[in-house]
């Protein structure tokens, strides 16, 4: 069986406070994008190793570590699976990019890994499991656009947000979210100043407008880079530019997709800097 996992980008991501055990409270709009890991998943019989995780992808962990690894253990344990089970992740997201490439690999694990074996789980009931493996991991469950809050744990998904054409720009270095969670200075963000973007969702250009991205504020003075790509995306055409998650990827919105292939055909010439033609997934 072969899964398709979606990067994502966040629309926009506002940090809301700090709880105790560390963790923040979000505010996010997420779109998944056609930017694409594969996951294979197969029984395999006769093997000793009741799990095997494999990458093609040599800074991709085969262990505990790797969140495929963790949400097929799970599902297993849960439903009292005791048949091996071979996995293969095919790495097309860069690692660290802010794209969310891990998380949507163990979400589609657990999608596979429902459909294999014919558990019947409801998506909600996925998406509690997934909120055990990772914060981001619920929403790549619906696989489709949503208002997240919590710690990643509460999805809405969401009907209007607009067909998108994008260029995702990957400087070619990793940006980890941990940092860039505990050096983010917490200062309470009020719910409502997220609201003028649910009334721009109908509208591209509208939207392009009100996008923010609070980890900004401790990402670009740490990796100057990134706010420099993202002049180079206005300056192709795009109709506004943000960073996703917690780096270290840069995305444009482009009017259209001619307007987006043009962009993307002189920035795949970019220095040292991975470019992606992509567009928002329904």
């Amino acid at each position: 069986m072969k899964i398709k996992a979606p990067a994502k980008i966040n629309l926009n991501l506002r940090i809301l406070g700090r709880l105790n055990d560390g963790y923040h409270l979000i505010d996010s709009l997420m779109v998944p994008i056609s930017l694409y890991d594969v996951i294979e998943i197969r029984k395999a019989r006769g093997r000793q190793t009741a799990l095997t995780v494999r990458s093609d992808h040599p800074e991709v962990p085969d262990d505990k570590r790797n969140l495929a690894y963790q949400a097929a253990a799970l599902i297993l344990a849960q439903s009292g699976i005791q048949e091996p089970v071979h996995i293969r992740i095919r790495k097309k997201i860069p690692i660290g990019a802010g794209l969310g490439g891990g998380s949507s690999d163990a979400a589609a694990t657990i999608l596979g890994l429902n459909r294999l074996f014919q558990l019947r789980m409801s998506s909600r009931k996925m998406a509690t499991l997934a909120s055990r493996i990772g914060s981001d991991v619920p929403f790549f469950i619906y696989q489709q656009a949503a208002r997240v809050g919590g710690k990643g744990d509460k999805v809405k998904p969401l009907k209007t947000v607009p067909f998108l054409w994008m260029v995702v720009l990957y400087p070619g270095f990793p940006v980890a979210t941990g940092w860039a969670y505990q050096n983010f200075s917490v200062k309470l963000t009020k719910g409502a100043r997220n609201t003028s973007i649910i009334g721009s969702l109908k509208d591209s250009r509208r939207l392009a407008r009100v996008l923010i991205n609070d980890l900004e504020a401790v990402t670009l003075p740490r990796y100057p880079k990134l706010a420099v790509l993202k002049e180079r995306l206005l300056a192709e055409g795009a109709l506004a530019a943000l960073m996703s998650g917690s780096g270290s990827s840069v995305f444009g919105i482009f009017e259209s997709d001619v307007t987006a292939r043009r962009a993307f055909h002189r920035l795949q010439k970019e220095e040292e800097t991975q470019a992606y033609l992509v567009h928002s997934l329904s």
